[in-house]
C-alpha cells in the first residue's frame, strides 16, 4: 500500500498544473458551499476565478520557483534538459508570476485578467518552445511532452475564460444597478 500512496504523490507533483487546478475547483466548491444561499452564476463564476487565481497562478507558480530555483537539476531533467542558470531565472519569473496571483486573489475581475495575462505569456511561449524541442531534438520527457506541455495550452485559456465570465456577470450586475438608478456603467467591472 505504501508504494502505491508514494505513486500517487509522485503523480499529483510531477502534475503539479493538473494537481493545482483541481485543488482550486475543490475550494471554490467548498467556498460556494459554505457561503450565502442561493448560489448564483456570478458566485460561481467569480469563486471559480479567485481560487483558479489562488491555486493555479499564486500556488501553481509558488510550486514552480522552488523546483527551478532549489532542484534545478531535477526539474531540468523532468523537462530532459541540462541544467544551467536559466532555471533559476525561470524560478525567479515564477515566484514573479506567484506573488501577483496571492496579491489578487478575491479582487476584481478585471485586476485578475492582468494576473492570468503574464502566465499566459509566458506558459504559450514555454508550450512553443517545447513543441520546437519535440519536433526538432525528439525530446518526448514528461516534463516536456507530457501533462505540462498541454496545460501550458489549456491553463491559460481557461483562466481567461473564468475571469471574462466574471466580469460578465459582475458587469450584468452593475447594470441592473444603475437601472435602477438610469444609468449604465459596464466599465465598472474592471
Amino acid at each position: 500500500m505504501q508504494n502505491a500512496f508514494e505513486a500517487a504523490i509522485a503523480s499529483a507533483l510531477s502534475n503539479f498544473t493538473v494537481t493545482f487546478f483541481v485543488l482550486g475547483l475543490l475550494a471554490a466548491g467548498i467556498a460556494m458551499a459554505g457561503g450565502p444561499k442561493p448560489v448564483t452564476g456570478a458566485r460561481v463564476a467569480q469563486a471559480l476565478a479567485d481560487y483558479f487565481i489562488l491555486f493555479s497562478i499564486g500556488i501553481g507558480f509558488a510550486y514552480n520557483f522552488v523546483m527551478h530555483v532549489l532542484f534545478g537539476p531535477m526539474a531540468a531533467a523532468f523537462i530532459g534538459w541540462a541544467d544551467s542558470p536559466f532555471q533559476s531565472e525561470v524560478g525567479w519569473a515564477s515566484l514573479g508570476f506567484a506573488l501577483v496571483g496571492f496579491a489578487v486573489f478575491k479582487a476584481r475581475p478585471g485586476v485578475q485578467f492582468l494576473a492570468v495575462l503574464g502566465p499566459a505569456a509566458f506558459l504559450w511561449g514555454a508550450a512553443a518552445t517545447h513543441a520546437v524541442q519535440m519536433a526538432t531534438t525528439g525530446n518526448f520527457a514528461p516534463g516536456n511532452a507530457g501533462t505540462v506541455f498541454y496545460t501550458d495550452i489549456l491553463l491559460p485559456a481557461i483562466g481567461f475564460l473564468l475571469v471574462g465570465l466574471s466580469v460578465r456577470y459582475q458587469a450584468g450586475r452593475h447594470g441592473q444597478a444603475a437601472a435602477g438608478s438610469g444609468r449604465s456603467s459596464p466599465a465598472a467591472a474592471l
